[in-house]
């Protein structure tokens, strides 16, 4: 794994984390008033998941990245890896800052469909890093089971 692959990974990681960080607002009177299931883990619980994920991610990536046998097989895996982290970066805003759990809910469906994409080019490329991105799918189930459940419980926001 080159150091410089590596980086930029991190770097493009670092930024949807970001986009995330800036948009949450668990805190917010509409977030509070929202019929939450009970088995929807306290706020603090979310960016002690998500940062390891992200290092996962970043990590997941570089070695994929580097583990490519061809050009066209890097090409895919970039491709996959821009889609899912802008994928990614766009849930939260459209949760916490335009308020529309149903729309969150449809792209999340869809970060769904890339996370499997990207991890079955990462599984491709480095077996490894297939096995680093299997956390981030398994969560981001868990985050599709709950912002469902929040998006039924809510129907009129």
């Amino acid at each position: 794994m080159r150091s410089s692959t590596l980086v930029r990974t991190s770097l493009a990681t670092a930024a949807a984390a970001g986009v995330g960080t800036v948009a949450t607002r668990p805190d917010s009177p509409w977030y509070r008033s929202l019929d939450k299931p009970a088995w929807q883990p306290p706020p603090a619980a979310f960016p002690v998941v998500w940062t390891p994920l992200y290092a996962l991610i970043a990590l997941a990536g570089s070695r994929a990245l580097d583990s490519s046998t061809s050009t066209d097989q890097r090409a895919r895996f970039r491709r996959w890896y821009g889609i899912d982290l802008a994928l990614n970066a766009a849930w939260t805003p459209l949760f916490f800052r335009a308020r529309r759990p149903r729309l969150a809910l449809a792209e999340i469906v869809l970060l769904d469909a890339a996370n499997v994409a990207l991890l079955y080019r990462g599984w491709q490329a480095d077996r490894p890093a297939g096995a680093a991105l299997l956390p981030y799918v398994a969560w981001t189930g868990f985050a599709t089971a709950l912002n469902a459940a929040i998006a039924a419980r809510n129907p009129t926001r």
